[in-house]
């Protein structure tokens, strides 16, 4: 709906778009990273516990933390840490992820009134699509032969920054102000917030009062409770 349409006729819904983030919401993805991830930094003899490592990275891309890992170790890190990084988390993935549970049945659900969907990820295209793929979510964000997918590949900044959910809403054709933001973590709600977007916060394993500190105005543990949250 234009904002002439809604002038003339008033909303017919809260939102124009839902917008999902990928990791934690779509795909449960973040037990299987956070344990190779944390085996890497142990074997770089950065002693960390699996706990620890989560908090640190929750919703934060590895490769802008690089600076971060070379100060805890207190030496640079080997010329290709990165590149194998990237390698053993595709390949734990490809055979491991499984998508969040009903949320296929909650998008399908929200697509079917007309409501635009897309995904937009603070991770790297090819971690989205590999994802989204092995799960069969691709299909869900997919609309005359163009998939919806968003990722930090495609924008200067990551999450906590807006910028991948701006871009969302202007390849979608949306105001902002209009967008619903579905996030699992505190950076990725700061994100959404700092679009003007409003965020419900998925609580199913992160602490939902630290979503709502960091700005999401739902919370919801549960996908199956997701379309009517949204109106």
């Amino acid at each position: 709906m234009t904002a002439a349409d809604r002038a003339v006729n008033g909303p017919t819904s809260r939102f124009d778009c839902v917008i999902f983030d990928c990791d934690g919401v779509l795909v449960d993805s973040e037990p299987i990273v956070n344990r190779v991830l944390n085996e890497m930094l142990n074997e770089l003899g950065i002693a960390i516990s699996l706990e620890d490592s989560t908090k640190w990275f929750l919703g934060r891309a590895v490769r802008e933390e690089l600076d971060n890992i070379e100060r805890r170790r207190g030496a640079p890190l080997p010329e290709n840490w990165l590149s194998q990084w990237f390698v053993r988390r595709n390949q734990v993935l490809e055979a491991e992820v499984q998508s969040v549970a009903y949320v296929r049945e909650a998008v399908a659900a929200i697509a079917a009134t007309g409501m635009p969907v897309c995904v937009a990820s603070g991770a790297d295209r090819i971690k989205v699509k590999l994802q989204l793929t092995r799960t069969g979510l691709v299909e869900l964000f997919r609309q005359d032969e163009r998939e919806h997918i968003f990722s930090s590949t495609e924008v200067e900044r990551s999450k906590p920054a807006p910028d991948v959910y701006l871009l969302a809403a202007r390849t979608m054709g949306v105001e902002p102000s209009r967008c619903a933001v579905i996030e699992d973590s505190p950076t990725g709600v700061t994100a959404g917030v700092a679009a003007g977007m409003t965020v419900f916060g998925y609580a199913a394993r992160n602490d939902a009062a630290t979503l709502r500190e960091a700005g999401a105005r739902h919370l919801f543990t549960d996908m199956r409770e997701l379309p009517e949250l949204l109106g």
